[in-house]
């Protein structure tokens, strides 16, 4: 037969297809099995009624065959194939699908079948790893064969053949190795089973394939030199039945944790195993993990964040990101559904409405487990806090705190009083009465915290202080900005919120001593005032206005000068010995005590990790009054 022309805008969308559309070449074989399932659900179903097929679902397979010496590699199906007018629709006008055809013919019958190809694409994306594709095929019903074959969009040709059965045989001749690509690996069986594991895994019928091995010869097992030979025998390459689909009641934890372990590549054991299955106005089913410790990646560029997409049991994402939020995206697993639209290739997914569902329910049932294992599997929860803890404080403050109520009660913070990890709920609880903050103490570490002189006032009032020592920490509670009612204050404040009338009075009878000091020191600090913190510290600094210390150093370690600066206000315990040695020296020697003053203002500095402008003049200065 002449050969035929494809339409012009079929042969634009097939040279669109093969260089845009798909991402990685050895997509096509997922898209030739999907088809290949797809053919032996439409006989499949059609068996149930007519009793002519003379085969049941356990009749049902598809088989690849790859001939390293001919470079084919071949793709065969027992389901219903096609006759003439098909291969003309099918595969003579690109982006024809036969399978949404039939799904269509059944919806307006309401029957209930699942077709996984919707789109006639997927076949033409053999053409980037074929030069030349034959399909031979028979229609269940049909008396005569057919042939389909092109080489591109130079066009095809359809000849009658001889087939005995129905189905249909994809012959694909594989191209010649370029210095860019290397086509022999999908001649290779350990390739092609490897993609089978990774793309069509869960194929419902079995996926068929003679695999060479190697073994001793059996006269030569127990020589000190034994041959080997190889041998051959058929092997399903395929699970078929996916462990989400199994019920709940039939999977054992070991069975959860081997497949956590297989499917991620990880030794851990998840913390949490979450199986979900809904039905309604989407309906998916999914299994997700918690991990029990972060990839070494997690906090870089090259993490990837995303739950896997299959469409009933094919590959369609690996790592889909709009099914997890920011702030969840340590969670690891898939999520299966039929009811996604998929637009014109498998690889590519319309952001409908239904997805952004399935995200929305996802997110919430996270956060309802996560709940749960911090109510009742508080060891479990810590371990994960440890590991992700920071995460979720990112989540509070990215996108303006919008996620905040969400996840405030999912925080946890090292406390001053029971030395171990609480929640914002249990601080609160334990207030005291008249408490009027919730108050914390950024550091390096809990060591460092608990030497920081602008706790000691709260300390021996017997106020529980949370412990920020990680960047984000204070950012965290300065976005959630109130808890039950209940404002967040730092211990380097100014305004502790506790009265203290004696403070006051002692500041009035010292003011010029507080005024020598702040004249002395000019523009580096904004006042000079009387601890209401210090008890046995001579002196500290604490941060006036919106912008903390920590916040300062943060964004300065981004960037030096970036004129992020925190209103600097110098507390000095008035009953230290070393401030009155100072306030004697006004009298007595001037210049001395302007020294002192330079002196304590540099160990305030330190004291809150802020940097010397100039190390060499305050050891100098420390010398000097030594």
């Amino acid at each position: 037969m002449a050969k035929k022309q494809f339409k012009s805008e079929s042969k634009r969308l097939l040279d669109l297809m093969i260089n845009s559309i798909y991402t990685h070449k050895e997509i096509f074989l997922r898209e030739l099995i999907s088809n290949a399932s797809d053919a032996i659900d439409k006989l499949c179903f059609i068996s149930l009624t007519d009793e002519k097929v003379g085969m049941d679902r356990s009749d049902f397979k598809i088989t690849l065959n790859a001939n390293k010496d001919a470079r084919t590699l071949t793709i065969t199906d027992n389901g219903i194939g096609m006759d003439k007018d098909e291969l003309e629709n099918n595969l003579g006008t690109i982006a024809s699908s036969g399978s949404y055809k039939f799904k269509k013919e059944l919806d307006e019958k309401q029957d209930d079948i699942d077709i996984i190809g919707q789109f006639g694409v997927g076949f033409y994306s053999a053409f980037m790893v074929a030069k030349k594709i034959t399909v031979n095929t028979k229609r269940y019903g049909c008396e005569t064969a057919y042939c389909w074959q092109s080489s591109g969009a130079d066009g095809y040709t359809i000849n009658e053949i001889e087939k005995d059965a129905p189905g249909t045989e994809i012959i694909i001749e594989i191209k010649d190795n370029t210095e860019e690509e290397n086509y022999d690996e999908f001649l290779e069986q350990y390739k092609i089973q490897e993609l089978v594991k990774r793309y069509s895994d869960y194929i419902r019928y079995p996926i068929m394939m003679d695999m060479t091995h190697s073994r001793v010869k059996e006269k030569t097992k127990d020589s000190e030199n034994p041959e080997y030979e190889d041998y051959t025998e058929t092997e399903t390459l395929n699970s078929m039945v996916p462990i989400w689909q199994r019920p709940k009641k039939d999977v054992s934890q070991e069975e959860y944790d081997k497949f956590y372990s297989e499917k991620f590549m990880t030794m851990d054991k998840p913390l949490r195993t979450i199986v979900t299955s809904v039905e309604g106005v989407v309906t998916y089913k999914a299994l997700l993990f918690i991990p029990s410790s972060a990839p070494y990646d997690y906090y870089t560029k090259e993490y990837k964040k995303g739950l896997q997409l299959y469409s009933s049991g094919v590959l369609i994402m690996e790592n889909c990101e709009e099914l997890l939020p920011e702030h969840f995206r340590f969670v690891r697993g898939i999520v299966d559904s039929a009811d996604l639209s998929l637009n014109i290739s498998r690889e590519m997914l319309q952001h409908d409405r239904r997805l952004l569902t399935i995200a929305q329910n996802i997110e919430k049932k996270i956060k309802n487990e996560l709940n749960a294992m911090l109510a009742n599997e508080r060891e479990n929860y810590e371990k994960f806090f440890n590991a992700f803890g920071r995460q979720l404080k990112y989540g509070v403050v990215s996108d303006y705190g919008m996620h905040k109520q969400d996840l405030q009660e999912l925080l946890m913070f090292y406390s001053s009083t029971e030395k171990k990890l609480v929640t914002l709920s249990e601080y609160v609880d334990r207030m005291k009465e008249g408490q009027k903050f919730i108050y914390f103490a950024t550091g390096e570490n809990a060591s460092a915290i608990d030497t920081l002189p602008q706790t000691e006032l709260l300390r021996s009032k017997g106020y529980e202080i949370l412990y920020c020592t990680e960047d984000v920490d204070e950012f965290t509670l300065q976005t959630l900005m109130t808890y039950k009612e209940k404002k967040f204050c730092s211990a380097t404040n100014d305004d502790l919120g506790i009265d203290d009338k004696e403070n006051k009075e002692e500041e009035k009878n010292n003011s010029a001593l507080l005024t020598f000091v702040k004249e002395t020191l000019g523009d580096k600090v904004s006042e000079v005032v009387a601890s209401k913190k210090l008890v046995s510290h001579p002196v500290c600094l604490t941060a006036k206005g919106g912008i903390s210390f920590e916040m300062e150093k943060y964004f300065n370690s981004f960037q030096q000068d970036s004129g992020m600066k925190a209103q600097r206000v110098l507390e000095l315990n008035l009953n230290h010995s070393v401030v009155k040695a100072m306030e004697k020296s006004i009298e007595t020697d001037i210049e001395k005590a302007k020294k002192y003053a330079e002196v304590l203002y540099c160990q305030a500095l330190l004291i809150a990790g802020l940097p010397l402008e100039n190390p060499s003049e305050y050891t100098d200065l420390v010398c000097s009054l030594i």
